[in-house]
């Protein structure tokens, strides 16, 4: 009853903001519609895929054991989304939903894990976070609060590769990276086991892995803190809830030990290999660029067959300006596996350093197609610029110019430099006021990176005799970023009408 008051109540649920929870049954409100969320998570999916290493391909037979657990859960939801699930290659150990029933589970969590019934416990938990809409619930009410329009792509920073993205990719991890309520988290673990009891799961696995996350997040593991507990807080709250739950559902079921152990088998075999490349991500991330080649090659070396591996000996070459090594390696990624951004755009931008330009567009065209980036777009703008297509320069560095950043900073600068004189009231605002006496003053603000100069400021005005002017007024000397400049005009209004100022000239200063 106090969901549904407040539902009505929330400004009348903006006329048609109210929906009854699928899960639940209970009003709430929602501005969000369910085929908004199906075209998100469709979307966003194969982005989000790419900005957290991709799809765990070295154990196709692994993802295909992940996907029947999720089907037999996804059976028994109450909601029938069209639910895809997947393993990425990652190992932060992590899950996570977009919303319409886009589930991953990296391979870190994974090897956390002891059983089937506790891989159907992450599984179902997130289930009930896409058929109960918690993501939509959340960006609803910040809808309401900031009067924002709901974003409709999204990416996630809980990798090396996330803050890499820009455009429609890079609108933050507002999704996966969630924190979610403690209303929605015992939600989702509530109902997550009656999904396990439903299909034949022994709801006990959940309790399991809550009193597993629980002493990790005591021991405050950094993996841990920065991935799963980030978007699902562990509390001994939830313990508690989910040992009361299993006492309620049928005692039994299915805890798939032995089948678990058995789909894990070359992944935890593996497990090592990947505990020393994560080291050399560390020693690079660090500066240490001996140090991280070094566990590159024992990476390797204990499983050569895993294409990140390559990457991050290439990635060491890169740093060390051993371009044609570093090209190598990417080739030796890329015969892995063809379809991950990061391997192009790390060769796209070694070919590049070698002068090898046709091939450097071709490979950071296709890291784009996979992933739009900051680092393939600058560059591909430099290659522009370089060649003198100034247009196609422009267009590159204005997407990156947008995402921040070191990248985002010099776009900044290169497009002042290619487009200030063209095109001046793009980087320089204008504005008409008053100097206290009813004269016109105008005004200038450098927008830009860069200091500018040779301002000038065109308005127009109505003057006493009622006639419409118009007239140029220079605006400061040099103006710094961020700064207004004023100039004092002289001139006189007519009473009560209104002046509008375009800056029509200014430059780079010197």
């Amino acid at each position: 009853m106090r969901k549904q008051i407040t539902c009505f109540l929330t400004l009348g649920a903006i006329l048609t903001g109210c929906a009854v929870n699928p899960v639940t049954g209970d009003r709430e409100f929602m501005i969000v519609s369910g085929d908004q969320e199906v075209a998100m998570g469709a979307a966003n999916y194969a982005p989000m895929q790419q900005s957290q290493g991709a799809s765990y391909d070295v154990d196709p037979a692994l993802t295909e054991y992940v996907r029947s657990v999720g089907s037999r859960l996804a059976k028994v939801s109450d909601v029938p989304l069209p639910y895809e699930f997947t393993v990425l290659n990652n190992s932060v150990p992590n899950a996570w939903a977009l919303p319409g029933g886009k589930i991953a589970i990296n391979r870190g969590l994974l090897t956390e894990l002891n059983s089937e019934a506790e891989l159907a416990a992450v599984l179902g938990h997130e289930i009930v976070h896409a058929a109960a809409r918690h993501t939509a619930q959340q960006m609803s009410r910040g809808m309401l609060m900031q009067g924002l329009v709901v974003a409709t792509s999204v990416a996630t920073s809980d990798s090396s590769y996330g803050d890499l993205a820009v455009g429609g990719a890079g609108l933050a991890a507002q999704m996966t990276l969630m924190k979610y309520g403690r209303d929605a988290e015992l939600e989702s673990d509530k109902y997550g086991m009656r999904y396990m009891s439903k299909a034949g799961y022994d709801p006990q696995g959940a309790v399991d892995l809550q009193e597993t996350f629980v002493r990790l997040s005591e021991g405050r593991n950094q993996d841990w803190l920065s991935g799963l507990f980030a978007s699902h807080p562990p509390s001994q709250e939830r313990v508690r809830a989910n040992r009361k739950m299993a006492q309620k559902l049928p005692a039994g079921g299915e805890t798939g030990v032995d089948g678990f152990n058995r789909a894990m088998q070359k992944t935890r075999a593996a497990k090592p290999a990947y505990d020393v490349y994560d080291k050399g991500r560390k020693a690079l991330s660090e500066k240490k660029a001996d140090e991280a080649l070094a566990h590159a090659n024992e990476a390797i070396s204990l499983f050569p067959n895993e294409a990140h591996f390559h990457a991050l000996r290439g990635d060491v070459r890169l740093v060390k300006k051993q371009y044609d090594m570093a090209v190598t390696n990417y080739d030796r990624a890329i015969d892995r596996r063809s379809d991950f951004f990061y391997y192009h755009l790390q060769r796209g931008m070694a070919r590049h350093e070698l002068g090898q330009n046709d091939a450097a567009i071709a490979d950071l065209d296709r890291s784009i197609e996979l992933l739009p980036t900051a680092p393939a777009h600058y560059t591909l703008g430099k290659i522009q610029e370089e060649r003198g297509l100034r247009a196609e320069a422009i267009r590159h560095y204005k997407i990156v110019a947008k995402s921040g950043g070191d990248y985002g900073k010099s776009a900044q600068e290169a497009l002042v430099r290619l487009d200030l004189s063209a095109q001046p009231a793009s980087y320089v605002s204008s504005a008409c006021g008053d100097d206290g006496s009813g004269r016109i003053v105008v005004q200038a603000r450098n927008d830009t990176p860069v200091s500018v100069t040779g301002v000038q400021v065109q308005y127009q005005y109505v003057d006493t005799g009622g006639t419409q002017r118009q007239r140029t007024q220079a605006v400061g000397g040099q103006i710094p970023p961020g700064k207004i400049a004023s100039a004092a005009t002289g001139i006189t209004p007519y009473p009560g009408s209104r002046c509008a100022a375009t800056v029509v000239s200014a430059q780079i200063a010197e």
